[in-house]
């Protein structure tokens, strides 16, 4: 059974930093892509960071230079590094993977790129 389970949301003050983990199972092979998704109150779901198989990460704008996307070697935990976080961070973070593995590089960002998604922990950024 395939399993998406976040950790390490909390609410922290504006400038610090927090580590998200998604801890990833059941797969009967790798997924082309994980991501990092968010969704604040009242807004589209978000695609936050990719990374492909071979550790290729793409960010979106808002996060370039503050985040970092990445997985242990044995590609069981994806993990999102928050540096300098914002109140606009603020958001709840879902983890997501690519089993199909079609959608467009540029498409990445996107949530119909994944087929698979965790329930989400909660980062609250206060300023």
């Amino acid at each position: 059974q395939v399993q998406l389970v976040e950790s390490g949301g909390a609410s922290v003050q504006a400038g610090e930093s927090l580590r998200l983990s998604c801890a990833v199972s059941g797969f009967p092979y790798r997924p082309f892509y994980m991501a990092w998704f968010r969704q604040a109150p009242g807004e589209e779901r978000e695609g936050v960071a990719t990374i492909d198989r071979l550790g290729r990460p793409t960010y979106a704008d808002s996060v370039k230079g503050r985040f970092t996307i990445s997985q242990d070697s044995a590609k069981n935990f994806l993990y999102l590094q928050m540096n300098n976080l914002k109140p606009e961070d603020t958001a709840i973070y879902s983890c997501a993977a690519d089993t199909h593995g079609t959608t467009p590089y540029e498409a990445r960002l996107g949530p119909r790129a994944y087929n698979y998604w965790g329930r989400g922990t909660q980062v609250t950024v206060s300023s």
